[in-house]
């Protein structure tokens, strides 16, 4: 058997999804014209799936942040944080991170990805037991893989269930860790995390809720879903990305629990990567601040969600069960969701096609991403073209 003979089956797979579309596999923006336009194909194109929550990778403010950090420090740091890599805006932007979320410690991550490997991989370990919701992120199943933590999954948002392996568990008499998110990247739907903070304090386990997608979408002040379910106090850690609302690149965890500092010497991940480069993290704390000073930009995200959402439900899609700047569009046929997909880029919206395994049951979905910065017109360009393809749901 060869080296490479165990990616037969993938090689087979995309040969046969490619009959369904050449561009899906090589869409590449060729200009980017704003946070909702570039041209893809040589046509201006609306951007409907990027994460782009708030428009921040085009704020004024964030390019200038980023643009006087490579005047002043350079383009990289060389270096990891235990080594030449802490530089004192990384410190500034733990700190602000801390008080905006109410904790009391903050560590940063060169991604939000190796802020899951970190936690997960270092806080927990083979003796501890981490219960996760079936439709965490991937980053969460491989922290725990590479901690070598014992793992039980939950049905989607099923408390029941939950509940079920919690009073199973308990008996082994280990720490057991709860890990949700706030939302769902795939079908935009929230966590009950009222209750599951309730079933934490009742079985004396600890929880950890990535809040990825909720950060500047969710609650008053947009510290989340905690915030939102009033259970900020009950959540032992936050994790967080900023490539979503952030609108840069890099990844932190929140904790009020003072350990949470060692692992700075104990976290593979967090040792050995080289840290952030000095623009993102100057352009992440830039937007922190406009998050904090703008609360409108939550309202113009919503108001642009629940109008997509609205027009996709009138023209009978199946859509995510609640309003959401994630809006997942279900195609039980993988051929018909490619030829929607080809329509509606053929029609100047870009939207994500996501394929099994990726989605959660099974299904193709289009998923659209709604940003504050979209306008009103924008969104009824976005839900005309869907009512053109309508026909292939």
């Amino acid at each position: 058997m060869g080296l490479f003979d165990k990616f037969q089956k993938t090689q087979e797979s995309l040969n046969s999804l490619r009959g369904y579309s050449q561009s899906f596999f090589n869409v590449v923006l060729e200009e980017i014209i704003s946070s909702t336009e570039a041209v893809i194909n040589g046509r201006p194109t609306i951007l409907a799936g990027t994460n782009n929550y708030l428009g921040m990778p085009h704020r004024k403010e964030c390019i200038e942040a980023a643009c006087r950090a490579i005047e002043e420090q350079g383009t990289g740091t060389t270096g990891s944080r235990m080594a030449n890599g802490t530089y004192s805006i990384h410190v500034e932007l733990e700190q602000a991170i801390s008080r905006f979320l109410q904790k009391r410690h903050t560590i940063v991550f060169t991604t939000g990805y190796s802020a899951n490997l970190s936690i997960l991989s270092t806080v927990v370990g083979p003796k501890d037991i981490v219960i996760l919701d079936a439709d965490c992120h991937a980053s969460i199943y491989d922290g725990c893989r590479l901690g070598g933590v014992q793992v039980y999954r939950f049905r989607h948002n099923d408390m029941a269930d939950l509940e079920k392996r919690l009073k199973r568990l308990t008996k082994k008499g280990t720490n057991i860790l709860i890990a949700v998110e706030g939302l769902y990247s795939m079908l935009g739907d929230r966590a009950p995390l009222k209750e599951i903070a309730d079933l934490k304090k009742e079985y004396g386990a600890y929880l950890l809720v990535d809040e990825a997608h909720s950060l500047g979408v969710l609650g008053e002040k947009g510290r989340g879903l905690a915030e939102e379910a009033g259970v900020e106090d009950q959540v032992d850690f936050v994790i967080g990305t900023f490539s979503k609302s952030l609108g840069s690149v890099g990844g932190y965890c929140s904790s009020d629990h003072q350990e949470l500092e060692l692992l700075r010497f104990t976290s593979r991940p967090y040792v050995f990567t080289a840290s952030s480069s000095p623009a993102n993290i100057a352009a992440a704390r830039k937007a922190l601040e406009i998050i904090e000073k703008e609360p409108e930009l939550r309202e113009r995200l919503w108001a642009n969600a629940n109008m997509l959402y609205g027009r996709l439900k009138e023209m009978n899609f199946q859509l995510g069960p609640e309003p959401s700047p994630i809006i997942p569009v279900r195609f039980r046929e993988i051929p018909r969701a490619f030829e929607a997909w080809n329509g509606l880029l053929e029609r100047g919206v870009y939207v994500n096609m996501v394929l099994p395994p990726a989605t959660p049951d099974g299904t193709a979905l289009l998923r659209c991403s709604l940003s504050a910065a979209h306008t009103p017109e924008q969104v009824e360009q976005i839900a005309r073209a869907f009512e053109d393809i309508r026909h292939l749901a």
